[in-house]
């Protein structure tokens, strides 16, 4: 015997898969802006490419579109940009992780003012919510995972000292280029995910001229050292049961 189910049903469990999905579709949307009156020559355009979210709901879609905005993630402000600010010369983004109902993505900004400079951000996104993935919303013992983190920045920064009295000798004092460097729970807010554990994403803020001596400020963590710290029924609890 055939059962006819009715549209309506059919459709809402459509939806309700569609929200319970493991992973987004991101699509890329480059546009070319030109300002109106750039200030040089190379200053008349600018690139974004833009992250582009499908396969959820349409309001699940909406979230996740405003959580990897370039506006929310970098303050990326596009009426200043086209009228007198003229910093930015390209953004783009790069998917790290997409499944496991995770998505990991980072925004990178990149232009010209006194001097080149660009920028980048982590974000992770709970594809069940639509909401950027907080510390608290996943992390337990915060100030100690915190101290785990510093301590790998100090074994790191004790390492970059080295190889630049090394390899600068005429550096004086790179000491002094690391003492505003602390680890703290606030940091713990730039983090990335993969399928075998977390890097927590740290910026030095070396000036211009020194930037290539900046260390890279990754501090990676399987997910068997992370165990103590995953909050019990969080996102990633999956991945240390």
């Amino acid at each position: 015997m055939k059962i006819k189910l009715p549209l309506s049903f059919l459709l809402l469990c459509v939806l309700a898969g569609l929200a319970l999905s493991q992973s987004v579709v991101i699509t890329p949307k480059k546009t070319v802006y030109r300002r109106p009156k750039p200030i040089s020559s190379y200053k008349r355009t600018f690139t974004v490419r833009y992250p582009r979210v499908t396969g959820l709901t349409p309001a699940l879609n909406k979230k996740v579109q405003a959580a990897i905005s370039y506006q929310q993630v970098s303050d990326l402000n596009l009426k200043e940009e086209l009228g007198e600010t003229q910093w930015l010369e390209e953004a783009d983004y790069k998917v790290g992780y997409n499944k496991n109902g995770l998505l990991d993505i980072t925004l990178t900004m990149d232009g010209t003012g006194a001097y080149p400079s660009g920028f980048s951000r982590t974000v992770v996104v709970d594809l069940k919510t639509g909401n950027r993935v907080l510390p608290q919303d996943v992390f337990t013992n915060l100030t100690s995972l915190a101290a785990m983190c510093k301590k790998a920045q100090k074994t790191e920064i004790k390492k970059s000292i080295v190889d630049i009295k090394k390899e600068n000798p005429d550096e004086e004092n790179p000491e002094s280029l690391f003492q505003d460097a602390d680890f703290k729970v606030e940091s713990l807010k730039d983090f990335s995910v993969s399928d075998t554990g977390i890097t927590f994403i740290y910026d030095y803020g070396f000036p211009h001229v020194v930037e290539a001596l900046q260390p890279e400020g990754r501090f990676y963590f399987t997910w068997r050292q992370m165990k103590p710290y995953i909050k019990q029924g969080g996102l990633l609890h999956q991945f240390v049961r």
